[in-house]
């Protein structure tokens, strides 16, 4: 075999600021430091981002690593508050709330895994919840907060924590940093036309308003919901999941601080949807997320203004949104980035993390001007997956739901399962297995959390949780607590 010269990228062009655009931008400069590529990010004034509050995961944490970034620079420039996790309230019935933390419950023992332990426990007539063999649930509880210790004494010390931050401050701040430190060029205007080069999926530049023409070996659509590049020029098609999670619509609204600045999000289950609460320094992030089937877009927004804990500060935005993923995500020269690649609803605060999964991905595939289709098909196979087992994660809250006798709860515990996610919920009803998938977004004690919230639990414990004899269990569930409430 001969080897090719490689003819490698010499532009990127980034099409859309906004969080997507600008943790492209910082993420790509950093990784491409050292090679002779300008990056050039392209925004309208015009077209406001979707921002409204956002609550992420642990992995912003190391996205920011990646970008060389303190993240207390971040909460400071954001207006940011800790997040333990995700209070859900409600949902599995009115009056009932379980948490979702950035953590693990209990001590394995014997290489089974520690809810295995609980369950015997729970069968012998120990009351106690799995929550209470949680750190951040319990400092959640208390409104505290503790950051995670560097030398864990156990595994009750190993959690994590993430943020509660303003998209458009987060936004700015990466703007600058991309633009002062990292050599990115930004060019404000509105994209007019998408030029096409003549062999079949390439683009060639784009057209602005103003006339002028830029080109690139390599486009990053970051236009949002648009999805100016790859959904309008290219036309790829959309995978639509509407008929696997009901809502289709928000209506948001920050609002005064009324009740505490609890360290955690929460998500309250509401007639048809669900209401979100997000507590930054500043001011409070709320939003109804519903499904138009079963509510008006005006009911909606007095409903939303009727349960807010202080003074409303603007009237609400509504966002109309669509589930699912177009069905490649990178095609030709063109890679889409945010919500121009797909959307899943902020349930479980996955948005920032598709944007920083999908760059790290185009860096781990990262083409040159041959674009050998082998890296687009590898990355779109990779990007199918990690949105369908967040897709069942989310479709799994709405399931599980006990809310009888209401129109919107009733067809949610109706609907047809993916085989994917019934596979996992037999797994575990059956006998409290917590099958890995590749590609899983939510680890095993996110999936326990949720079959625990929701009572869905085996009729029987793993026989090898028998080699721990009952008197030795109850005391070591006893340290495991007392070690929890200490630490809180």
């Amino acid at each position: 075999m001969h080897h090719m010269a490689s003819d490698p990228i010499g532009s990127i062009l980034i099409v859309g600021g906004g969080s997507a655009g600008w943790m492209t931008a910082n993420l790509l400069a950093v990784r491409l430091k050292g090679l002779p590529i300008a990056i050039t990010l392209v925004e309208s004034a015009q077209i406001g981002t979707v921002g409204v509050g956002e609550a992420t995961v642990p992995a912003i944490r190391d996205y920011l690593r990646a970008i060389e970034v303190d993240p207390f620079a971040v909460m400071r420039a954001s207006e940011g508050t800790i997040k333990l996790g995700i209070e859900f309230a409600d949902w599995a019935s009115p009056g009932t709330a379980f948490f979702h933390p950035f953590g693990r419950f209990g001590v394995d023992a014997f290489s089974v895994p520690f809810h295995q332990y609980w369950l015997k426990a729970r069968a012998a007539g120990d009351p106690t919840p799995l929550a209470a063999y949680s750190l951040p649930i319990e400092l959640a509880r208390t409104g505290k907060v503790l950051l995670p210790p560097d030398k864990p004494a156990n595994d009750l010390g190993l959690f994590d924590w993430a943020f509660h931050f303003d998209a458009a401050l987060f936004a700015r701040f990466l703007s600058a940093r991309a633009q002062d430190q990292l050599g990115v060029r930004r060019i404000e205007g509105t994209v007019a036309q998408v030029d096409r080069a003549d062999a079949g999926d390439r683009l060639a530049a784009v057209t602005l308003d103003d006339g002028r023409r830029i080109e690139a070996d390599l486009f990053i659509d970051c236009s949002g919901f648009s999805s100016l590049l790859l959904g309008q020029a290219l036309g790829e098609p959309f995978e639509d999941w509407g008929d696997l999670l009901p809502c289709d619509r928000a209506v948001a609204v920050a609002s005064a601080h009324g009740d505490a600045l609890s360290p955690f999000t929460r998500s309250t289950a509401r007639e048809a949807g669900w209401q979100w609460r997000i507590p930054l320094q500043h001011r409070v992030g709320n939003g109804y997320v519903f499904s138009s089937a079963h509510l008006s877009e005006d009911e909606a927004c007095a409903k939303l203004l009727s349960r807010l804990e202080g003074e409303a500060l603007g009237d609400p935005r509504t966002l109309r949104f669509r589930t699912g993923h177009r069905t490649r995500v990178w095609r030709g020269n063109c890679v889409a980035i945010g919500l121009s690649a797909g959307f899943l609803e902020p349930l479980e605060s996955t948005g920032l993390t598709l944007i920083q999964s999908g760059i790290e991905r185009l860096l781990a595939h990262f083409p040159d001007r041959a674009f050998d289709p082998s890296l687009a098909d590898e990355f779109n196979r990779i990007t199918r997956l990690e949105y369908a087992r967040i897709r069942d994660f989310l479709i799994l809250h709405y399931w599980a739901n006990r809310r009888h006798g209401e129109p919107f709860w009733d067809q949610c515990r109706a609907r047809a399962l993916p085989e994917t996610l019934a596979q996992r919920i037999a797994a575990f009803t059956g006998s409290g297995k917590l099958p890995r998938f590749e590609w899983d977004s939510f680890q095993p004690p996110s999936w326990l959390a949720l079959f625990a919230g929701f009572d869905l639990l085996p009729p029987r414990h793993d026989p090898l949780a028998d080699r721990q004899p009952p008197e030795a269990l109850a005391q070591a569930l006893a340290r495991q607590r007392e070690a929890i409430a200490r630490a809180a």
